[in-house]
């Protein structure tokens, strides 16, 4: 599982604000710098190869493929009520899987085949129950995989990945940065703003999937800027400057942060001040950012 979930039960629960409360002293004991300091030296191992995010833009990646990969790991998530770090640790093994290997430039069974492995490998890592391998082929599928075939692309797919399963991700910085936003309000209410803000900023997070332009940034970055947009969302009004952690490049931050409010804030609805996630299903990859001069964020959080 995701390194902090040994401290942290938040990336854990089922997807949505009936889960309950996140923040209470009882479920997230406090996790320390030094924790995330190590999350942060160790999360570019956990990134696609430096080259992925500029194949992906000169299209040498099949980006309907993906797109449609991405879209089906969604909607599958979403029937299944899983946890919202396993659909992120889904794309994370796709994209990774993708950077290093090439598939036929034919959007066929082969994405389809990768897809569901990826999927099966991050619900065997994140979920107390996986359904069977035939069960996770939902929604009209072009193709019916044989399980044989989807375990043999397991392996293949955990190989290329140099079987590092336990991938670093922006869930896995939520709970320390949240709790260490500047607050004056009270005990119960700061724990209802804090749920608030981890739901929108999960929101968030999952919707960064469908923008290839985050794949230039670390999922501490992604982390940071979510937790600046939700509290923009929540609160009604712009958050002021904040540096979560010492090793975060702020301006790699800053301009996530614009990037989500660009593509991912203003086209997701509100609901009693939270964000929806929009649906998975016809969203197109979204323009890249042209606001800023966005260089990768593999080589920035020194």
């Amino acid at each position: 599982m995701s390194t902090l979930l040994d401290h942290s039960t938040a990336a854990n629960l089922p997807y949505g604000e009936d889960s309950g409360e996140i923040f209470s002293d009882h479920l997230s004991p406090p996790v320390d710098e030094a924790t995330i300091t190590s999350l942060i030296e160790t999360e570019i191992n956990h990134m696609p190869e430096g080259d992925y995010l500029h194949r992906c833009r000169h299209r040498l990646v099949n980006m309907t493929a993906r797109l449609d990969a991405v879209n089906w790991i969604l909607k599958v998530h979403a029937c299944y009520q899983f946890r919202p770090v396993t659909a992120f640790l889904s794309i994370n093994y796709l994209d990774r899987f993708l950077s290093c290997t090439s598939l036929p430039r034919e959007n066929g069974w082969e994405f389809q085949l990768v897809s569901v492995a990826c999927f099966s490998l991050a619900a065997k890592m994140e979920e107390p129950e996986v359904p069977y391998l035939m069960d996770l082929q939902l929604f009209e599928p072009r193709f019916v995989i044989q399980p044989k075939m989807i375990q043999r692309m397991e392996l293949w797919v955990m190989a290329n990945l140099n079987w590092s399963l336990h991938s670093v991700t922006p869930f896995d910085y939520l709970h320390y940065f949240i709790t260490n936003l500047p607050s004056s309000s009270s005990s119960k209410t700061e724990t209802q703003l804090m749920n608030r803000l981890f739901f929108t900023a999960s929101d968030l997070i999952i919707s960064t999937v469908r923008v290839i332009d985050f794949l230039g940034f670390a999922p501490s970055t992604i982390a940071a800027a979510a937790v600046l947009c939700s509290t923009a969302i929540v609160l009604g009004q712009a958050p002021l400057p904040h540096s979560f952690h010492r090793r975060l490049n702020n301006e790699m931050v800053k301009c996530c942060q614009q990037l989500m409010e660009e593509h991912i804030v203003d086209t997701c609805p509100h609901k009693e001040d939270r964000v929806e996630v929009a649906s998975p299903v016809g969203v197109l990859d979204a323009p890249s950012c042209s606001s800023c001069d966005m260089s990768s964020d593999r080589n920035n959080n020194v």
